[in-house]
């Protein structure tokens, strides 16, 4: 979240390849000192480090794919960008589990280190979109503040920001309300982990065919029914009393939340300005980490004052709201390059 605003700004000075070069070079240093470092202060540092650099990482390739493909190509784009995101977080830790059998906790880091430095050599092979920008460009483009971008499309952020926000929080509340539910339920970790594995493997699934379906019939098609499923199978969470329940419930929380892969940061990427899109994206995004980070924080003070289930039956509701502030907000289907 700190990072957001700062890698919009950065992005647009250096540009989004170099950008997201010095996000690896930045997690490199960062998860080197996370093997060496002997206090807790000092991973602290490091930690946060390693979430600026994916403020950065993470705008610089929205901001990417965003000017290098056509618009009608868009959604699908983006939502295969989310989708291999979420193939590689599905990933990540069994290949982490795997390393930590060898090499102790200290194989984690490395996985991510070896991670980050494949992805960098694909970035170094990667066309400069400058030369597209210049090209598109029928005349000089001024350069203007974070500030000024901000204050220019604070109409959009108020608005529709707000609707990313409450997207986050009720996507973040996913990864959270099933481990605590199954806790509840008295099930054991290994049922657990294998509930929230099938989720997630359902979710990989529906990338593409929502990245489609935006980009044929309009965003709404896609962010309005997922944020619908996964409020409904919130409210239906606290119903459960069996493993079998749970399973299915998780599945259907695995289908809402994959229906809108990308819906985000396509969004983003049609509201953002062809001048300082960086800098919008930036501050469109702190709205959706804001929401990522608020969805769990809600579900603790909720469940400190009533109990778990009102709290998951807080996050339902959420999820209806996102889904009326996307059906209110989402601007008509954009069929023509901005």
């Amino acid at each position: 979240m700190v990072g957001d605003i700062p890698a919009g700004a950065l992005t647009t000075r250096i540009g989004e390849r170099r950008a997201m070069v010095a996000a690896t070079v930045l997690v490199s240093i960062a998860l080197g000192a996370c093997l060496v470092v002997p206090t807790v202060w000092g991973l602290a540092l490091a930690i946060f480090a390693t979430g600026l650099a994916a403020a950065v990482w993470g705008l610089a390739r929205q901001a990417y794919l965003s000017e290098a493909v056509p618009i009608e190509l868009r959604a699908r784009a983006l939502s295969t960008l989310g989708g291999v995101g979420r193939i590689g977080s599905f990933i990540g830790p069994f290949l982490g589990a795997f390393a930590m059998k060898f090499l102790g906790t200290d194989g984690a880091y490395w996985v991510h280190l070896v991670a980050a430095l494949l992805a960098c050599a694909v970035l170094v092979s990667l066309p400069d979109i400058e030369s597209v920008r210049r090209a598109r460009a029928a005349r000089p483009v001024v350069v203007q503040s974070t500030r000024a971008v901000i204050r220019e499309h604070l109409p959009v952020l108020r608005t529709l920001g707000v609707g990313a926000l409450l997207v986050g929080a009720v996507r973040a509340s996913r990864q959270v309300v099933i481990p605590l539910w199954a806790e509840h339920l008295g099930l054991d970790p290994q049922t657990t982990s294998l509930i929230f594995g099938v989720s997630g493997a359902v979710d990989m699934l529906l990338f593409y065919p929502a990245g489609s379906v935006m980009d044929r019939f309009g965003r709404k098609w896609v962010a309005v029914p997922s944020m619908l499923v996964l409020g409904l199978a919130h409210l239906l969470l606290p119903l459960t009393h069996s493993a079998g329940a749970l399973t299915a419930v998780a599945l259907l929380m695995g289908i809402g939340n994959g229906l809108g892969a990308g819906v985000i940061m396509t969004l983003g990427a049609d509201a953002s300005p062809p001048v300082g899109r960086a800098q919008f994206l930036g501050a469109f995004r702190l709205f959706a980490d804001t929401g990522n980070g608020a969805g769990p924080l809600l579900i603790a003070a909720v469940t400190a004052l009533a109990g778990l289930a009102p709290a998951v039956l807080v996050m339902g509701l959420t999820g209806w709201a996102a889904a009326t502030a996307m059906s209110r907000w989402i601007p008509p289907h954009p069929t023509r390059p901005d």
